[in-house]
């Protein structure tokens, strides 16, 4: 069954690794960035530009949301999956963290994935059928403040906003979960651990090893495929054994 899917945050890193997954699956993909020049730029790169559309969201407003809508109703008349994705760090020291500094990060991470189940989840159920995968953290699991700990506090939200929705949306046929990915091999881990550490912070891993994005890239289809429907308000954890519960 072929798919419409918008992954939002996907002009790079993870968010793009999921897009290519997906077009590579032969699904429509609509790739997402905070603008549309940045988007354009990612399909044009990619070796399944056939399946990839572009479109302007910047998660922390509202309206480009609703236009987003708008623009997916037109070209697709409907929406089947919904990858959120996006999101920001700073890796700043906890104690240093000032309070628009907070407000900046929990806008884009948490408001921007309140505001796509919210409205998006909303269109999805009007139509009977929904995927959301949210991507949380380990970081927002066990208070881990390498990525910031406002990041890390705004991807705990994120899991805690992934029940809300799914009990919200359950009886409509959308589901709402989340992936809580350890560090991976990409360039948001690159970007926070120095290379000089990056031998050490590998061997505190229990298996030894950074995660794969493209793993992350299966499971997000797996749980978006429509034979997932018994699974929602679900928090998979990918995290080499960092925390387990």
């Amino acid at each position: 069954m072929q798919q419409v899917v918008l992954v939002t945050g996907a002009s790079s890193g993870l968010g793009y690794v999921i897009a290519e997954h997906f077009a590579q699956l032969g699904h429509q993909v609509i790739l997402s960035a905070s603008t549309l020049e940045k988007a354009q730029q990612a399909i044009s790169l990619s070796a399944y530009a056939q399946n990839l559309y572009p479109l302007k969201l910047d998660i922390s407003k509202e309206q480009d949301f609703k236009a987003a809508i708008t623009w997916i109703d037109q070209q697709f008349n409907g929406l089947d999956v919904l990858i959120n994705n996006a999101t920001m760090t700073k890796a700043t020291p906890v104690l240093e963290i000032t309070a628009d500094d907070f407000d900046q990060i929990t806008q884009v991470n948490q408001r921007g994935t309140f505001q796509a189940c919210q409205l998006i989840g909303k269109y999805m159920a009007n139509k009977g059928f929904g995927r959301i995968v949210n991507i949380a953290s380990l970081a927002g699991q066990n208070g881990g403040t390498a990525t910031g700990a406002h990041y890390a506090a705004s991807k705990g939200a994120i899991v805690t906003l992934s029940k809300i929705f799914a009990k919200e949306f359950a009886a409509s046929g959308v589901t709402v979960n989340a992936i809580a990915p350890g560090p991976l091999e990409s360039p948001m881990v690159h970007s926070v651990v120095p290379t000089a550490k990056i031998n050490q912070f590998i061997d505190n891993i229990p298996v030894k090893a950074l995660g794969n994005m493209e793993f992350i890239a299966q499971t997000c289809a797996l749980l978006a495929s429509p034979n997932a429907g018994f699974v929602t308000g679900a928090t998979w954890d990918i995290n080499g054994g960092l925390f387990m519960r």
